[in-house]
Formats: structure tokens, sequence, C-alpha cells
């Protein structure tokens, strides 16, 4: 394989003019040269890519308002969301292309440069787009975000790799594996640690035979779910049924957001994975009038919305708290749509549920997570995340159900629950949480949430609880374990 054509000039360096070049008197070269050629719809996909490498942006928060912003037509969104997300996904599968095609590590290219190369070998290697027009727009984008050099770079970089056909591509780089968690990395395009964690938790469900098939489901854009909140909303007549919850629901055809701006904010967007979550809690036990629920972690307000309408059902009391202000908000907005007085604080979680201990009848934990089991709508997370990011979420998540469990009245339920599947994430901390407090008891979540849904959830984790995956349900990766605190007269006999 031969490296990419070089001048000697390095590509990181905006300023660097061609070797031999002198700086030509009496014209000044704007900063940004020709961005008008480059379509808006690679224009909006790099800005919002290179955003999430160098500013911890998230692209699905961010990529609606680049669309909104640039006004492009239907068919040019539908292209920028393929090139963002496609080109995030297998973000670390194209950095080990282009370290081959420049024959150098991709941590001695410019951030902005590499993007362009990362958004160029997606469209090559990834789509059906012809090769001419991915390097010539490549190419155009590295001039506007670097230099002459740059954009010679880049050039030569593009053209190499597509002088080699995609499934070559994948044979070199998977010459290079030793093992075959190194080989469903690259194949995957996941880190190897993602792989070992995946493999573990399904292991654990017997279901080790399904790795591939979980790895692949990452790779698959999901499918827009909505939720018709119960006692408040009817689903569309037209509208494709979920699976499993009740009222879960998968619109026809049209505009989501505007089904959802029309429903008075009680048809909302909910993985119907988030749906049962909050269901499994609030169908644990036929709920008594007055009692008293928190939702510890509510940000940014899906489930809460939906424990909302619960309660107003019931006759139950409802408190949501979200550390973050700005997620706080977002809790206040989305219960808009339900008539229930609900309590939004900003506390810290743990300092507020020691502060009110043996008060809550149901606590819904949604702990703060690694987000492994959304990689389907946040692709970007798999590269972002690390082992060390694990290790400081545990202890978080340890301390925020010891707290939870303190809040609990007794006969109380809390449901643990986190948007991963990592086992250090979910079994893990419930066995700690039952260790410190040997009087919990564990409910079978499963035959919970079997009352619930429409079909056998088929996800019957290890102690009870459930552990969901896109591959086998199409919900995003969900563990889901309730653990309720004896009554008073179980407790004196226990000798509490």
């Amino acid at each position: 394989m031969s490296p990419a054509p070089s001048s000697g000039r390095d590509p990181r360096r905006a300023d660097q003019r061609p070797r031999g070049e002198e700086p030509r008197r009496g014209r000044q070269r704007p900063s940004r040269p020709r961005e008008a050629t480059v379509q808006p719809a690679r224009r909006v996909a790099f800005d919002v890519i290179h955003a999430v490498s160098t500013s911890d942006a998230y692209a699905n928060l961010l990529l609606p308002h680049r669309l909104a912003e640039a006004r492009l037509s239907p068919a040019d969104a539908g292209l920028a969301t393929e090139l963002t997300y496609g080109t995030l996904r297998r973000r670390g599968y194209y950095d080990r292309v282009i370290a081959h095609a420049a024959n150098r590590p991709v941590t001695e290219i410019d951030d902005a440069i590499l993007d362009v190369l990362r958004l160029g070998a997606h469209q090559l290697l990834s789509m059906r787009v012809a090769g001419h027009a991915a390097v010539n727009e490549s190419v155009e984008l590295a001039r506007s975000a670097g230099s002459r050099s740059a954009a010679g770079f880049t050039n030569g970089v593009l053209r190499t790799i597509s002088r080699t056909e995609p499934a070559e591509w994948e044979r070199i780089l998977l010459g290079d594996t030793t093992n075959e968690i190194d080989r469903l990395a690259i194949s995957t395009a996941h880190p190897s640690w993602v792989v070992r964690a995946i493999r573990q938790s399904l292991d654990l469900q017997d279901r080790g035979d399904e790795l591939e098939a979980a790895l692949a489901a990452d790779n698959v854009a999901p499918q827009v779910n909505l939720i018709a909140l119960p006692g408040l909303a009817e689903r569309p007549q037209d509208a494709e049924h979920n699976r499993f919850s009740p009222y879960g629901f998968r619109s026809s055809g049209g505009d989501p957001v505007q089904l959802v701006g029309t429903g008075g904010g009680r048809l909302r967007v909910q993985d119907e994975g988030s749906q049962l979550a909050a269901l499994a809690l609030t169908r644990a036990r036929p709920v008594a009038a007055g009692e008293r629920w928190l939702d510890l972690c509510a940000g940014p307000g899906g489930k809460a919305a939906l424990l909302a309408a619960e309660a107003l059902a019931g006759g139950a009391l409802l408190d949501a708290n979200e550390l973050v202000p700005a997620r706080a908000k977002l809790v206040e907005r989305a219960l808009v749509g339900v008539p229930l007085d609900v309590q939004v604080s900003t506390a810290d979680g743990t300092e507020l549920a020691n502060a009110h201990a043996g008060t809550y009848d149901r606590i819904l934990l949604d702990a703060p997570c690694t987000g492994l089991g959304a990689l389907r709508r946040r692709p970007e997370a798999r590269w972002r995340k690390t082992p060390k990011d694990v290790a400081d979420l545990t202890k978080l998540q340890s301390s925020l159900l010891d707290a939870a469990i303190t809040a609990l009245a007794p006969g109380g339920i809390v449901a643990y629950v986190t948007c991963s599947p990592h086992v250090g994430e979910t079994a893990l901390i419930v066995e700690s949480a039952l260790r410190k407090h040997p009087e919990m008891e564990r409910l079978d979540t499963t035959a919970v949430l079997d009352e619930v849904t429409s079909e056998p959830l088929d996800a019957a984790a290890p102690g009870g609880a459930v552990q969901l995956w896109p591959h086998r349900q199409g919900t995003d990766a969900m563990y889901i374990a309730l653990l309720q605190r004896p009554s008073t007269s179980d407790d004196a006999t226990s000798g509490r």
C-alpha cells in the first residue's frame, strides 16, 4: 500500500505555504477561501462532527439546530444526518484507515483536517457517493478549514483510500488483529473495552453467542418511538403499536416532531425501553392514593412525564430532582402536559435523598451512566467514554442507590435503572447495595413487566432484573432492577 503523496509539508500547519512558493504581494488570501462551493449538507455535517471532536458537543442535540439554521431541503437534511452519524459511529475504524493511507498516526494530523478526512472516508467506504465528489468536496472543506497544503494532503490521503475497495480495507485492518475481541472491535467499530463489556453482560444472560448481533445493532439508526401518556392521550389510529409498551407507538408517516408539537405535551418521543423502566416502578403493585414518589435524577424528563401521568391516575404525589439547572428546565418542560403539581428541585441527589429518610413510597433512580446502551442514537459516546469513566460513575451510582434506599418509606420500592449494559454499572451496583442493606428484597422485575407488556420480554437478567437489548427487543440497552424495603411489621420480625 502506498502512503499519501507528500511534499514534505506539515498538514497540521494551517499557515504553511507549499515548498518554494513565495508570498504573493498585493493579493491577500481570504481566511476561508471558496467556502461557498462546499455543499451545505457536508458543511453542516463537518461543523457538527468538528464540534463533537473538539468541544465535547452532543450530535443528537447540536445537529437539529444546525439543520434548522441551514434551512436544508428534506433530502439534504437526510444527507447531512447520515454523514454526521455515520462518520461519528465508525470514527475509530476510519482513523485506522486514515493512519494507513497517510502513513502516520492520526494524532499527528490537525483536528480539523482529521475530521475532514473522517467525513471523506465515510463517503468513500460506507456510502454510495461518487469518489470524485467525496474527494473534491473534502478538499474544499480542508482548504476552508486549513490551508493549501492541508488541502493537498487531504486530496492525497483520500485518493489513496479510494484506490482500495472497502472490503479490502477491512481485510487489511483485520490482518493486524490477534484475537476475537480485536476483530469484532474493528469490524463493528467499537473500542475493545466496550466489546468486552457487552460480552460480559450477554454471558450473564447465557446469550454470549449474540455478541456480534448486539454490536451490529449499535450501528443501525433507531426508529423514532413515541408515547401517548396514559390517561391523557391516545395513540393515533394509524400508528404502529410497540411490541411491548402498552402506550408506545411509531408514527406511520409524517414528521414526528410536528405530531409531538400538536400533542400538548402528552404525545412525546421516548424510547420503548425508557417507558418500560418507568412502568416497572409504577406497576410493581397497585398505587394507593397519597403515595409519595421521587424521580431522583429526572433530566431530561421523559420518565418524569410518564411517572406524573401514572401518579395522577393513582392519586399519588411526585417530586422530581435534577442537579443540572438546564436539565431541570427540560424536566419542567416535559411535565407541562400533565395536570399534576410536581416540585422540580436542583439539589445534589444524595443529599436530597438522605435528607428525606423514610419518606418516599416509590423512587426512580435513573442513574448517570456511560450511556453504552444508547450507542445507536449517541454514536460518539463509544469513542468518548473510557474504562476510567466507568470507575468514576460506579462510585456515584452506588452512593445514589444507597441514598435512595435510605429515603424509602417502609414497604417502599426503588427502581434502579441505567442506560448501560456494563456489569459494573448494573448487577454489581445492585449487589453492593444489597450487602449494605441486607434488609432489602429483590422483586422479580421480569414478572412485573410481563404483566405490563403486550408480549413477554424474554429479557431476564440475574437476580430478577431485566436487561433489554437493541438486537433483541429493539430498545436501548436498559437495565432495570426493583428493590423493596420490608414493611414495618417485617422489619420488626427481622429484629430491625
